[in-house]
């Protein structure tokens, strides 16, 4: 088997191997390649905001039927929610199987977390203060700054504006649509880069914590690592069974964005090409356009999965008990904490400090145990959100029956099934 060093997932896993060899063996100089991910991920943030908005103008003002927009939009929330839930529920129920924090020594709680303590307490975590961010100041501003909740409350306006307009409104969609291909054009310009980009988020992480950081917190670390997988596997993978697909063959078929979340440990860095694979898996682009955005802020289940347990494991540290109603409790704040967290390294970290800041049971500055490991586990959380999303998609998808396999997703299934034969 003879390896092509020209595709991109080959270049990536690569960099992500050399990444980690770097790190070990010059963890000084690997520390100062932190900039390279950065750079990276600031390429990909400057053109999501733009990105979102027009797929989503596009996808509502397609549809046309208003009803329809509603539905999609409906389901697809109510999706969101129940597998989310789901998601932070099978989080609380493995921390109190595995324990992981049972026997760890409190005082190795050492750190500075005020920058995240700082942040949540600057982020308004109330249900009307999370509505009113969705809301932005100025049309320009949502837009400029790459917020993508107020970013998709927009589009929808300018959508459902549009779509009421009919013809008129068709030569507006026509230039959006030539936009979008424009912003693609600059997406597969910046993709050429992301090797480089893994070489240096790997490097970074492992010289800055090292493999030996891994070992007090190993066990935390297995647990999330091993319940993110079982929930790939068992909750997505019994969705996608019922829905008529198969989760193991999607997850080949979205392997090259899953190699650059594990490079990168954001998810939002795959978002615009996952937009362009779900269309080619089959999905509808007026679904895509609305769905896939829209879940990297309400559908965050890797996120869901680690603060459930981060904050039990934090509780198990101190030798704090919570009885089932304070968990219960627990779960209702994590369900409203986690929507909007953007899929960025270090959201999830800021969110679990917002969690626990209007949740006093458990010592926010228990986070200090978190602080060498949540690097680590952060690509896990990435992977999850991502490969949940794209199961949303293709799921509203085929209720709406807006899924018509492409002819490339069914020779990928064919040749697939050849090499299973063969073997």
């Amino acid at each position: 088997m003879r390896l092509n060093f020209k595709n991109l997932t080959t270049q990536v896993i690569l960099a992500i191997i050399l990444g980690i060899l770097f790190g070990m063996f010059f963890p000084a100089m690997g520390t100062e390649l932190k900039v390279l991910p950065d750079i990276f991920i600031k390429l990909i943030k400057m053109v999501i905001a733009p990105i979102v908005f027009l797929t989503i103008v596009i996808g509502i003002a397609g549809m046309g039927d208003m009803k329809k927009v509603g539905r999609i939009g409906g389901k697809a929330l109510l999706y969101f929610e129940i597998v989310s839930t789901i998601a932070l529920a099978i989080g609380i129920i493995v921390a109190n199987v595995i324990r992981a924090g049972d026997g760890i020594d409190a005082s190795q709680a050492k750190g500075d977390i005020s920058k995240y303590t700082k942040q949540a307490e600057e982020t308004s975590h109330g249900f009307i203060d999370f509505v009113m961010t969705i809301i932005p100041d100025n049309f320009v501003g949502a837009l400029a700054n790459g917020e993508l909740l107020p970013v998709l409350f927009l589009a929808v306006l300018f959508g459902l504006s549009l779509a009421g307009m009919g013809k008129s409104g068709k030569p507006i969609l026509e230039f959006f649509d030539k936009l979008t291909h424009v912003f693609f054009g600059i997406v597969n310009m910046i993709m050429k880069v992301s090797p480089i980009a893994a070489f240096g988020a790997m490097s970074y992480t492992i010289g800055k914590f090292g493999v030996g950081s891994l070992v007090y917190l190993g066990k935390l670390m297995g647990s999330v690592y091993l319940t993110m997988f079982l929930f790939i596997v068992i909750v997505l993978g019994a969705i996608a069974r019922f829905y008529g697909f198969n989760i193991f063959k999607f997850i080949k078929y979205i392997k090259d964005e899953i190699f650059l979340v594990v490079g990168t440990s954001s998810s939002e860095a795959a978002l615009p090409k996952m937009m362009e694979r779900l269309e080619k898996y089959g999905c509808s682009k007026s679904v895509v356009g609305l769905v896939l955005p829209t879940g990297y802020s309400f559908n965050l289940d890797g996120t869901s999965i680690y603060l459930s347990m981060a904050a039990l494991f934090i509780a198990q540290a101190y030798g704090v008990d919570l009885s089932i109603v304070e968990q219960l409790t627990l779960l209702g704040v994590l369900m409203l904490t986690s929507k909007g967290a953007a899929g960025v390294t270090g959201s999830g970290f800021v969110t679990l400090a917002a969690t626990l800041a209007v949740f006093p049971a458990v010592p926010v500055e228990g986070m200090a145990l978190l602080l060498g490991v949540d690097r680590f586990m952060s690509e896990a959380r990435a992977v999850t959100n991502l490969i949940g999303n794209g199961v949303a998609t293709v799921v509203i998808s085929k209720v709406e029956n807006e899924f018509n396999p492409t002819a490339e997703q069914n020779a990928g299934i064919e040749e697939q099934s050849r090499s299973q034969h063969l073997a």
